[in-house]
């Protein structure tokens, strides 16, 4: 993978042709570069208005032996490895054409894909990657199934991936892979091909699926010796007279020889790579996964969506940075002084949104009559300290704001979480509720000790000029 801060493409277009896994069916895949921030999305140019598809997790579809992706009626099947290798080509973007509804399945593993990548390879695009470090333990557990998929904080910028396998059958017995970081994925996984038990086969092209399987393109383990009458019925389901398999054969029963001796396990790897990539982020961390299948993948790679919005949508309340007002210039166009100056800094401003921040000292004049013994900043002074932020922000919209004071008129929804006691440093984040008109401005503002909400509220105040400048 490209280790870089940047998003990449790629610098021509890629084809592939081949039959799908599932349906059978002869497709033509493009791989087509795309701009910036446009992620990974498939296109199906068999349908009228060509239409597409993003390739997240909440369009999945189906995770029945692999990860379909739907939208309005269209679906695209079959996902995973087509975009195991470009996640782990360090491919933010691209443009996914189909002509049918499959990826084509060609050996039953990436390594084509991966192949093809580096042949065109990548170039740089201007806008940043989208990452998401881990910084607490996600997981998904699914008794039933017996699957559990967990990723823990590293310390390194990587995705780290360790799988087991093991699924009670002496054939495959219980298997380990372990990928260190995505510059690996070429030489150790994007070979490794899809598998599957003989006693599987019927069941699975009885439900319609595995149409265009094949001795070829996956790894087919019989778990015990099948006779020549057993071999044509397993045949006959499939629609074909014969399987290409040796009776009485047991374990791999492939055309080729396993690529690795724990090769099942390092296709799981390869799948979950594949399904992760549906977070449209590159992720940083280290996952363990045992018995994994596209159900558990795609319910683990929610969860992480989950996470991922929940970060991507708190303010920066980091307090290192430096300050866009300090306190002396706070106190040039706030009326309030010690000891009611409740704003130390503010950290930042944009167009509808304010962050400051109040040090909670053991000097704090309220402490000496409130809860002395036990000392708790108030709950109205946090709200004060909110408020005094809010209005920085509403003097901030007006000319020679020196001259004008906010008044606030209504609070709601105010609630505290926890209590914030000496030492701490309150972060206040207020954003617009709705444009300033008329003097009145409707914010939402959230207060926050080393990231966890203590407090919040819904503020509504009025910029009123109430001083005049020629009097001064």
């Amino acid at each position: 993978m490209i280790q870089s801060n940047k998003q990449h493409t790629l610098t021509s277009s890629i084809f592939f042709k081949g039959v799908g896994l599932h349906t059978g069916e002869t497709c033509t895949m493009t791989i087509l570069p795309a701009e910036g921030n446009h992620g990974y999305k498939f296109q199906r140019t068999d349908l009228e208005d060509k239409p597409i598809i993003d390739a997240l997790t909440k369009n999945v579809c189906s995770t029945l032996r692999n990860t379909s992706l739907g939208k309005d009626g269209v679906e695209v099947h079959t996902t995973e490895h087509i975009l195991a290798a470009l996640y782990a080509a360090g491919v933010d973007n691209a443009l996914i054409q189909l002509n049918g509804v499959e990826v084509p399945i060609l050996d039953g593993s990436s390594d084509m894909f991966t192949q093809g990548i580096e042949k065109v390879g990548t170039q740089e695009l201007e806008e940043d990657r989208l990452f998401f470090k881990v910084r607490k333990n996600i997981s998904v557990i699914d008794k039933e199934k017996d699957v559990e998929m967990l990723i823990v904080p590293i310390e390194e910028d990587e995705l780290r991936l360790t799988v087991m396998v093991d699924y009670n059958n002496a054939v495959l017995g219980t298997q380990h892979a372990r990928l260190e970081n995505l510059s690996q994925f070429s030489k150790e996984i994007s070979t490794c091909r899809t598998f599957v038990f003989m006693n599987e086969v019927k069941s699975l092209a009885e439900k319609g699926l595995i149409k265009g399987g094949d001795v070829d393109n996956a790894v087919v383990l019989a778990e015990k010796p099948y006779s020549k009458a057993e071999l044509r019925d397993i045949a006959k389901a499939l629609g074909r007279t014969e399987l290409g398999v040796v009776e009485g054969e047991t374990g791999v029963v492939s055309t080729s020889a396993l690529r690795f001796t724990n090769e099942p396990a390092r296709h799981k790897l390869l799948d979950i790579l594949g399904d992760l990539a549906l977070t449209g982020r590159y992720i940083h961390g280290h996952v363990l996964a045992a018995r994994p299948g596209h159900t558990a993948n795609v319910a683990f790679a929610k969860e992480i969506d989950v996470k991922i919005k929940a970060v991507e949508q708190m303010p920066d309340l980091r307090t290192d940075r430096e300050a866009i007002l300090d306190v002396n210039q706070i106190s040039k166009l706030l009326p309030h002084r010690y000891p009611f100056l409740l704003v130390d800094s503010i950290l930042e401003m944009t167009e509808n949104s304010i962050t400051g921040l109040k040090n909670v000292t053991m000097n704090e004049p309220f402490f000496q009559g409130h809860f002395p013994e036990n000392p708790i900043m108030p709950g109205v002074l946090q709200i004060e300290a909110m408020a005094q932020v809010g209005g920085v922000f509403a003097l901030s919209s007006v000319d020679e704001p020196e001259y004008w004071s906010t008044y606030f008129m209504k609070l709601d929804d105010v609630r505290f979480k926890q209590k914030v006691v000496p030492g701490d440093t309150i972060v206040f984040h207020l954003k617009l509720i709705s444009p300033i008109r008329r003097g009145l401005v409707h914010m939402e503002g959230k207060g926050y000790v080393r990231g966890k909400l203590v407090s919040q509220a819904i503020l509504l105040a009025q910029v009123i000029k109430d001083r005049n400048p020629t009097k001064d």
